[in-house]
């Protein structure tokens, strides 16, 4: 079992800049791949990025490449995911998993955190 914690959401205006973090504590979690979804009120909860589980390789869905990045420190035991130009549509529940393989799409995660609130504001 792996329980993931994600903090540094916030509330921002349109334009600026937040910074995610998805840890891991007590826990190693280098050997899996993380992804970044997002659940706006009355939406389906959506893909964001995802990341390898050495960095090599990431994804992003269209709607935030070039915009957003994601990023690991294994030593740290944690993933990041910067987020800039935000928009007022990137207001959400974002949530990280943990899964074998990086991927875009929901089942293929086994362990989710409880999610961090971003509020972008016009």
């Amino acid at each position: 079992q792996v329980r993931l914690v994600e903090s540094g959401g916030g509330l921002v205006q349109a334009g600026g800049s937040l910074r995610l973090s998805c840890a891991a504590p007590g826990r190693t979690f280098s050997s899996y791949a993380i992804g970044w979804f997002r659940q706006a009120p009355g939406k389906e909860r959506e893909f964001v990025a995802t990341i390898s589980w050495s960095g090599g390789g990431t994804d992003y869905a269209d709607s935030v490449r070039g915009r957003f990045t994601i990023s690991r420190d294994n030593a740290k035991n944690t993933v990041y995911l910067q987020m800039n130009s935000l928009k007022p549509e990137d207001t959400a529940v974002y949530y990280c998993a943990a899964g074998r393989t990086p991927h875009v799409v929901i089942p293929m995660y086994d362990y989710w955190g409880q999610g961090t609130q971003v509020t972008v504001s016009s």
